[in-house]
């Protein structure tokens, strides 16, 4: 994502490290360079507006649930597979041992044509 201005930080960059900016997972020039990036660019003060929306939220919600040591690590190992276009998004079941979803039926509704 870019909102077509320049920055001395690149939007994709900014979005790509969000999330350890609201983590506090990153030096302190790092956090400025991003905080900077935020007064200059509204598209990604929107997003990290809502990141920080939707983290609070999860954090309300399902904070006191314990989580296994490794999850955090899978998910932002996917996350980043995900943003860069290696993999698709999840389409297996989410919950171990839950059966897969069924099958697309084919579309019967419109005759098929042939080439």
């Amino acid at each position: 994502m870019s909102c077509g201005n320049p920055h001395e930080t690149d939007c994709s960059e900014v979005l790509d490290h969000l999330y350890e900016y609201l983590d506090s997972e990153m030096s302190e020039g790092d956090r400025h360079r991003l905080e900077e990036h935020f007064g200059e660019c509204h598209p990604c003060l929107e997003k990290y507006g809502l990141e920080q929306a939707v983290k609070k939220l999860v954090k309300r919600c399902c904070g006191h649930d314990d989580v296994p040591g490794d999850l955090r690590s899978k998910v932002l190992t996917r996350i980043e597979l995900i943003r860069a276009g290696e993999i698709g998004p999840v389409t297996e079941p989410a919950v171990e041992g839950a059966p897969a979803p069924a099958a697309a039926e084919p579309d019967t509704s419109r005759p098929q044509t042939t080439s």
